[in-house]
């Protein structure tokens, strides 16, 4: 079995890599933070759009590359390892892919063009004030559109995206996906503060037009499509900051110095490194196993399930190890370590977190 990446996928990442290397420096992310304005880096967008990474898996009739989830899941762990301040997974995963799936001709044609350039930021409104329950938001068709109308909290990047795919129920209880003009009529957003800074709102919506994607059913079936794939981009980011972490810790351990000699010599150091890197060949295996069984058109529940597991559970481990062997300078705001812990906090929760997967494991495991 061939598990190397091929070289013209190689070649888009290594781009993607570059530019977020070159334009998310901890000195950006520290102005952006401290800044008046959401956590967000227009520069950084815009130069993602135009390199064509905004619209990597979107049709090549709408201006895009045409790729896989895999291969927009690779860019995700870049953006991930960067903890850049784009809304990268909320556009294409949460609002493109279904849009492109499920939305009509028409609806694609005046949306995907724009999410590849960079002019549109999307997202997903799916968490409700009850989230174990069903959609609690409500959907009453209106001629050619729907009004929606309920209360969703936490929408990434919720405060600069200008539509939104909003889970809602019929009034004959099926499940389905509407999309909404958030800066449209009975819409009203307001900011929340996160521990990460990101520009997440809650949502009240109050007969807000909404275009039907695909078609709702008692299953929620459009719903269940986005879940999956949200939650395994969440694993695929996760990638990229536990790299990232881990990198850092290795380089600090080498050159931090206690009894004159290096850190990284000390047994019981190595050992927690060692449980960390053991973890994160996990994290990544899994997710790039869910990733590519999505990217071909196989079943992955199981797999994304599995991999939500490890990127929840092996994903805390790892950035607790990498705070706990930096000591005092983990907690330093100025060094950036600082930032993949707050992220892997906010990717393990939504959707579910290691619990939670382990149940829907058993759930499969007894209806097999």
């Amino acid at each position: 079995m061939d598990f190397s990446i091929p070289e013209e996928t190689q070649e888009i990442v290594n781009l993607a890599k570059q530019i977020l290397t070159d334009r998310s420096t901890p000195e950006r992310l520290k102005a952006l933070e401290t800044s008046d304005g959401p956590r967000f880096d227009s520069e950084l967008w815009s130069d993602l759009a135009q390199s064509g990474l905004i619209g990597l898996a979107i049709a090549e009739e709408h201006g895009g590359a045409g790729l896989s989830f895999l291969e927009l899941s690779l860019i995700l762990e870049e953006v991930g390892r960067m903890a850049a301040a784009v809304p990268y997974l909320e556009t294409t995963v949460m609002g493109a892919l279904a849009v492109s799936e499920f939305g009509s001709a028409d609806t694609r044609a005046a949306i995907l063009p724009k999410v590849c350039a960079g002019e549109v930021i999307l997202t997903a409104a799916l968490i409700d004030p009850d989230p174990d329950a069903s959609p609690q938001a409500s959907a009453v068709e209106d001629g050619d559109l729907w009004k929606i109308s309920g209360t969703k909290y936490c929408v990434p990047a919720g405060m600069i995206a200008h539509r939104a795919l909003v889970s809602a129920k019929t009034g004959d209880g099926k499940i389905g996906v509407y999309l909404v003009e958030l800066d449209g009529p009975g819409v009203e957003r307001t900011a929340l503060t996160t521990t990460a800074a990101h520009p997440e709102a809650t949502f009240v919506f109050a007969g807000a037009p909404g275009r039907a994607l695909g078609t709702a059913d008692a299953a929620g079936s459009v719903l269940a499509w986005m879940t999956e794939r949200i939650t395994a981009a969440q694993c695929a980011m996760t990638v990229g900051l536990c790299d990232e972490s881990l990198r850092l810790t290795a380089e600090y351990t080498k050159e931090r110095k206690q009894f004159g000699v290096a850190i990284a010599t000390f047994q019981a150091v190595g050992h927690r490194a060692a449980d960390a890197y053991i973890d994160a060949e996990a994290i990544r295996l899994t997710a790039r196993q869910a990733c590519w069984r999505i990217g071909t058109g196989l079943p992955a529940a199981e797999e994304t399930a599995i991999a939500k597991y490890w990127a929840s559970e092996g994903g805390q481990r790892i950035v607790h190890a990498a705070q706990h062997l930096h000591g005092g300078i983990g907690v330093d705001r100025d060094y950036p370590l600082h930032r993949y812990f707050v992220l892997a906090k906010q990717l393990e929760l939504p959707l579910g977190g290691g619990t939670h997967q382990l149940r829907k494991l058993g759930k499969m495991i007894a209806a097999a």
